[in-house]
Parts: C-alpha cells; structure tokens; sequence
C-alpha cells in the first residue's frame, strides 16, 4: 500500500462509499440503531477527511447529507424509497467530486447543477436550521471557525468540565502544566482529577523531558468560561482545550467525545472522562450491571449504557455518542491486526514462489540422480516447506466473492426500476473465496448475466401474477467450491428457455443447419455464440446479440467453463466453473511421444491401462466399459499432432469437470507436481487445448492442457457413437450393457 497520505485517503474514502450504499440498500428492508450509525460514521469519517485536505465542496456537500442521516439515526424523519434514492445519489456524487478534488479541477458547472439537484432533494428531510446552509451549494453554517452544530437538551450538572491534554514538547517550551492548574483554584473549587496515562509509553521508552500525561477536571466555580480559558492563556498553543459548562448541551459533550484523544474501549471510561459520568455515579451502574447479569437478565438489558440510561444518570444521546467513539476505536484496533500490502508486492512475491517451486523440482531430480539417501531426506523436507510456503502465498491473495456480489445489490435495484419490475436479489456463499486476480476479471461478465436475468430471464408482474407465480421475481447469485474449483451461479425464476424457439431462432440466423439436430445442452450452449439474440426489441440492456459470446471468450480465457441448465417456465441458471488460482496448482506429469504435459491433479479420478481387449471391445470407437458405464476418451497424439508411439501399452487418465467424465490416453504417466503456470504468447491464443506452460526441473517446458476443453470434444464427438445400437449388447459373456 502506498505511503502517500493523499492515496490512503482515496482508499478509505472508496470503501466508505461502498459500505454507505451497502447499508442504504439494507435500510430498505429495514435496520436498527447500530445499522443507522454505522451510516452516519461514514459520511461523518469522508467528510472529516477531506476537511483534512482542504477538500471544500466534498465537506459542503457531504455535511448536509451528514446532517440528514443525524436526524434518520434520531429518528425524527423515517427510511423511505425516496428518501434512500436520494442518498444513494448523494454517495455518487460525493464520489465525483473526491475524483474531482484528487484531479485538482475546478467545479465544473455540470457537476455543481447536478449537486444542486440532490441538495434540492434532501430539502424535505432536513431540519429547518440548515436549510439556509444548503442553499449556498451545500456550504455549512460557520460560527466563529466552526461548524455549527443542531441545539438540544442539556445535561444536568452543576460543574464545569475541564479536559486538557499538553503537548508531549511543553516542558521542552519552558512550560510546566501544574502552575496553570493550580491557579483552577483561584477561580473555584477543583472536585475531582483524572489523570489521563494513555500516552504513557513502556518504562524503558520514557522520555524525561517528554509530557504523556492528560487531564480531566471537574471544577465548581461562578466564573465565566473567559476566565477559565484565560488560566491557560500562556500554554494555549501547546494544550488542547475542551471546556464545557454546567448544564452543558448535549451537543457540546458529543464534541468532547469525538474528539478525545486516547483510545479507550470501555463505555464508562469514555464518559468518565468527558465528565458526563462521575466515578461514584459509575460505580454504582457497575454494580447495577453485575446484579442483574446474576439475575440472568438478558445482555442487551444489563448494558452499562442501557443502565445508565435507565438510571437517568447518563442523557441517552450522550450514550449514543460514546457508544459510536467506542465502535470506532475498537474497529481501529481490528484494523491494526491487519496490514494492507500493495497488489503488485504481493503478485512479486507470487512470482518468488513460483521460481522457488521450479527450482525445488530440480533439487529433487538432482537428488534423485545422485541416489543419495540423506540429500533426499533433506530436499524431501525441503520441499514440503516450499509446499506450505506456496499455499501460504497464495491464500493471501484469496477474497471473499461476497464483496463482489454485494455491488449487484444497487444494480438490481436501478435496473428493476428501469424495467418497471419487481426483483429481489438472493446472494448465498459470499464468504467463498477466489484469487483476487481472478474476481477482478469476473466482474463484467457477471454485470452482463445479471443483466439478462432481468430483462430475459424474469416476466413482468402482471405475467407473472397470471402465471400464479409472485409479482416479484428473483435473482440469485451463488458461489461454492467443487473439485478443486469455484462455481458461480446466476439464476432466475423466471420464464426459462424455449428449446424448439431457440433452434429456430439460430436457423434463422444461419448458426444451425436446417438438417442438423442437437441435443437440448447443446441448443441452450447458441446463447454463448456471437450473433445471437433472443430479444425481440434493442433496448438499453439487450438485444444486439453481442455479450453472451463475450462472457463466454471471458471465461475461457480464466480456463473456465460456462453451462445452461433451464427449465420452461422455471427459469434458467448460467454455472460458470473457475480454477482457485491463475498462478500455481497441483499438477499431473504424463506423456505423450518425447513431450511432457500436465493435468491439473484436481481434474484427475484415477488412471488405469488402455488395453489391446478394451480396444476391441470398443469396435474402433473412442469409448470403452468403464465399470457399466460409457467412457470417450480421446489419444492425446491424434489432439496434439504426435507421431504414432512406439510404447506397447497406452495409459488413460480418467478426468471430470463438474458431472462430464473422460479420458486422454497417454504413453507414460510420471505422477505428481507442482506447476507453476506460465502464459502463452500472442502467438499460441488460437490453441484452444492449452492452458499454459510451465518448466519442470530438468529445464524442459512442459505444456499444461486445457481438461475442460478437451472432456467437451470428447463427449461432443462420440455422442452419436454412444448412441448407436451396437452399444446395446457388447459383450454376451460378460452380459454388460453400455448405458
């Protein structure tokens, strides 16, 4: 992750937009208290950022969608779908005018009419107090150097609060803070001192002529705040001040909170500490909470905040405001168990492994050759070590899908509205994980299948209500692993796939003969040509037969595979199957002629000997009796162009991808290796065959084939022979039957 400051804070204010529209459109469905916060801090946290950066139109901007949200969290105006429109096209627009303050351009006219057009939105739900300020482009009301905040209830105290933190240099100044809180009282009488140790650092790190220590006052006085500010007149510079009165507004204490410096995770300690709580008033609601967890009374009713509240010790609001400042610290503190490291460190040290693998098969044939016991041992080690630190690299480029699923949820919910129908989305497997390389390059082919799920796949509300189905249709995206891979799902229940219409739709395009005849698979598999189209209008969506041609060319490129299952009526599910990694896999070591190819180990079932009666039985077919059922195979010679093999006996390697089983005869079989994938060039793109390459310890390059591809030619070219009547009876002594 880059170091520079402006960089960091593009990230965070990217992933804050995200969260902010992942939580709008949960609001929908309905939210609690923590949901409703958890929105606030987001535009609370964007807007203090570019506050930071001198960023003026984000701050403007976003502190009248700032001050919207407080009043949704307080509860004085209500979730609607108007309401979540709105800010849904405030989080836009806040993310256009970060770019534009990151490109360091000026406002353009476009862009402020259309923040004038959402500010104009938000006009019903703000308060009364700030609608003077949006007026002025979202700039907020300014009283003395800063931003006004909304009036509200006070809390009861006959004290003032005192919270001042020195700088760590003061006594470096030729200051020292106990004179000046010793003059405290000449003004009144000091109750109580709390000293705040937070910045204290370990023994051994202590700095004398350094200052960690903070404080927290409570003073009884008839003296005017400018005179207890003026008792720090000449350490004002270096101290940070917070002075709040007796009977305090409830806002003035919300500032204290946001604004503490340490980092405390207990909810009494933070508001001991900005004075809405004093030590005897805690100890008491500690031992409130203790009573009532003896009584088994339920968590959420023996909170501290809950008691105190109850106890009318604490102002609700003052709660509220410490419970969010302990959420954040806690979330820095989760956040600190974590580093980000920079995608391409972290593709480097992919590469690194990837070189330590190669160069680890050669030790092993090296040992191998010198036949010596102990080298082996060693290298044998070695090697696992060199195992676990690849699975180790890899799994940390591995991401849940759900974050790319989770994007979906705004598409559906604009795209629905277009189309004037009613869509739900359903996710399910979101924390199964994928390579982050591989997940980038799903995106758009899963944008274009969910898509068409709308406007294909799912029927208007009043056909669907004829139908007997529900007006609202559905969407559901699904991700598990299987075999090594990961399967991604998009379905609908909506009017499915007309074979018979299908077929006569890519006659009628030219993609089909008029004699052919295809299997229902096979009709469903046009959808994936270029050209063709179902749609009978072009709208914005669909209906220029490009997109299905191009998910599939996507997907095949990933060595992935795309499957149609449909059912009239029902609705259709488009399966797409991924490798885990594009970078290094288990692989299968066979070969055919004098070149060496792999398999990867997770397509692989078994392996078992080609022999001259199975060749007979099969009547010159590619096929033969696998324990009662039909098993293509395919010579790897004929795919690949090898001269005839001068070996007596042919190995078959029995392979499956997802519920399609085969086999590639081979000359020898090597076993098993770890394969490092390295792409082809330019040149070998047309090779529909090959995956990859990779280089074994000897040096050679060893060609790493494309299962996937290979099993589809296979089942595809002997459907027609497994279906002839020779298969019916193959053998009469042993009474087998093809199926």
């Amino acid at each position: 992750m880059s170091e520079n400051p402006l960089d960091i804070f593009v990230e965070e204010s990217q992933e804050l937009l995200q969260e902010m529209e992942d939580i709008l459109l949960e609001l929908e469905e309905g939210g609690d208290a923590e949901v409703m916060n958890a929105l606030f801090r987001t535009a609370h946290t964007i807007k203090g950022s570019s506050g930071i950066f001198g960023f003026t139109h984000v701050v403007g901007f976003t502190h009248v969608v700032e001050n919207v949200l407080d009043r949704l969290r307080d509860g004085e105006i209500q979730i609607s779908e108007d309401l979540v429109a709105a800010l849904l096209a405030s989080k836009d627009h806040i993310g256009a005018l970060v770019d534009l303050a990151i490109r360091e351009e000026e406002l353009s006219e476009a862009l402020s009419h259309q923040g004038d057009g959402i500010l104009q939105r938000l006009t019903g739900f703000q308060s009364t107090e700030v609608e003077g300020a949006s007026a002025q482009a979202g700039i907020p009301a300014v009283v003395g150097g800063k931003v006004e905040r909304e009036s509200g209830p006070c809390v009861m105290t006959d004290q003032w609060h005192i919270s001042i933190r020195f700088s760590e240099d003061v006594y470096r100044l030729g200051l020292d803070p106990a004179p000046f809180l010793r003059y405290l009282e000449k003004l009144g009488e000091i109750t109580d001192v709390t000293t705040v140790f937070d910045k204290l650092p370990s023994l051994e790190s202590i700095d004398p002529e350094s200052n960690y220590l903070g404080f927290e006052i409570s003073l009884t006085s008839d003296a005017s705040k400018t005179e207890i500010e003026g008792a720090f007149e000449f350490v004002r510079e270096e101290c940070t001040l917070y002075i709040l009165p007796p009977q305090a507004k409830i806002s003035e204490y919300a500032d204290l909170i946001e604004n503490l410096p340490e980092e405390a995770e207990l909810l009494g300690v933070i508001l001991n500490r900005c004075g809405a709580l004093t030590d005897d008033e805690l100890q008491i609601a500690l031992h409130c909470q203790a009573q009532l967890r003896e009584q088994a009374v339920p968590d959420e009713a023996s909170r501290l905040g809950e008691v105190l509240v109850k106890q009318q010790t604490v102002h609700p609001e003052v709660v509220d405001v410490a419970l969010e400042k302990q959420a954040k610290v806690r979330a820095q503190h989760n956040t600190a168990k974590s580093v980000r490291v920079d995608a391409a460190r972290l593709d480097k040290l992919i590469n690194l492994v990837g070189e330590l693998v190669i160069a680890g098969a050669g030790n092993q044939i090296q040992a191998r050759r010198i036949d010596d016991e102990a080298l082996s041992e060693t290298v044998s080690g070695m090697s696992h070590l060199v195992e676990e630190i690849r699975d180790h690299a890899l799994q940390l480029r591995m991401v849940p899908i759900g974050e790319s699923f989770n994007r979906f949820n705004r598409v559906v919910r604009d795209v629905s509205k277009d189309l004037g129908k009613a869509i739900k989305l359903e996710i399910y497997g979101a924390d199964t994980e994928l390579d982050k390389t591989v997940i980038e390059k799903i995106g758009d082919p899963l944008m274009h299948l969910v898509r068409n799920a709308m406007d294909h796949g799912l029927e208007l509300p009043e056909q669907r209500e004829a139908l007997g189905k529900p007006t609202e249709g559905v969407v559901y995206l699904n991700a598990f692993h299987d075999s090594g891979g990961i399967v991604i799902e998009v379905a609908d229940d909506g009017a499915g796939l007309d074979p018979e219409k299908l077929l006569a739709r890519a006659r009628e395009k030219g993609l089909v003969d008029a004699n052919q005849e295809l299997d229902t698979k096979e009709i469903y598999r046009l959808i994936l040509e270029a050209g063709f189209s179902t749609a009978q209008e072009i709208t914005d969506l669909s209906g220029r037969g490009v997109g299905m041609d191009v998910v599939r060319r996507n997907i095949e490129a990933l060595s992935g595979t795309v499957d149609i299952d449909s059912e009239l009526g029902e609705g259709t599910t488009v399966r797409i199957r991924l490798p885990l990694s594009l970078a290094i896999i288990d692989g299968f070591l066979v070969g055919v002629g004098e070149s060496s190819y792999v398999i990867p180990l997770d397509m692989v079932q078994e392996c078992i000997e080609l022999s001259e009666a199975d060749t007979q039985e099969s009547h010159g077919e590619h096929y033969i009796n696998l324990r009662g059922e039909v098993l293509p195979f395919l010579r790897l010679r004929d795919v690949l162009s090898h001269q005839a093999s001068e070996h007596d006996r042919e190995q078959i390697v029995v392979v499956q991808v997802g519920t399609q089983k085969a086999g590639l005869v081979v000359d020898r079989l090597f076993g098993e290796l770890q394969t490092v994938i390295k792409p082809l060039g330019k040149l070998f793109r047309h090779l529909r065959a090959i995956r990859g390459s990779t280089i074994l310890g000897t040096g050679e390059v060893a060609i790493i084939l494309d299962v996937p591809t290979l099993i589809h030619r296979a089942v595809g070219e002997r459907q027609t022979a497994v279906n002839r009547p020779v298969l019916q009876t193959v053998d009469n002594e042993q009474g087998a039957r093809l199926h």
